[in-house]
Parts: C-alpha cells; sequence; structure tokens
C-alpha cells in the first residue's frame, strides 16, 4: 500500500456520498438508501441509488457508480 492510499481511504471515510449527491441532485429517502435522477444521463425516473452505510452511488439505468472520488471525476467531466 502507498502513502497516497492511506491518505485516499482517509478522504474517503470523512467524506459523506449523500451529502455530495445532494449538493448536486435532490436524492429521497428509500429505506437505507437514498433515490434520485442520474446527473450522468437524461433520467425520467430516479434510477440512481446512493448508500450511505456503504459510501457508494449507482444509477441502475446507465451503470454510472463509485464512491465520492468517481462522482467528483464524472461529475465535473
Amino acid at each position: 500500500m502507498y502513502a497516497g492510499d492511506d491518505q485516499k481511504v482517509q478522504v474517503q471515510q470523512a467524506s459523506d456520498v449523500v451529502a455530495l449527491g445532494s449538493e448536486h441532485i435532490r436524492l429521497q429517502p428509500r429505506g437505507k438508501d437514498f433515490v434520485g435522477l442520474c446527473p450522468f444521463h437524461d433520467d425520467k425516473k430516479p434510477s440512481m441509488y446512493v448508500s450511505p452505510s456503504k459510501q457508494i452511488y449507482k444509477c441502475f439505468s446507465c451503470g454510472a457508480g463509485g464512491d465520492v472520488f468517481s462522482w467528483m471525476t464524472n461529475y465535473h467531466k
């Protein structure tokens, strides 16, 4: 493991994927997760699921998914 890997894990653990996602899309609670319209494609019905317990997101329509780092990379293309 590289020193950079430790820092990445620390940032990831300190981040909240739900709060980050909520800055860009409207998320609604659904069970233990949150759902919203995917910002990575022309979404008509909520297909983006965000898991606070796993700190990940997944769109079941276009396949976009990942953690806080991939969200920032994908969102700011």
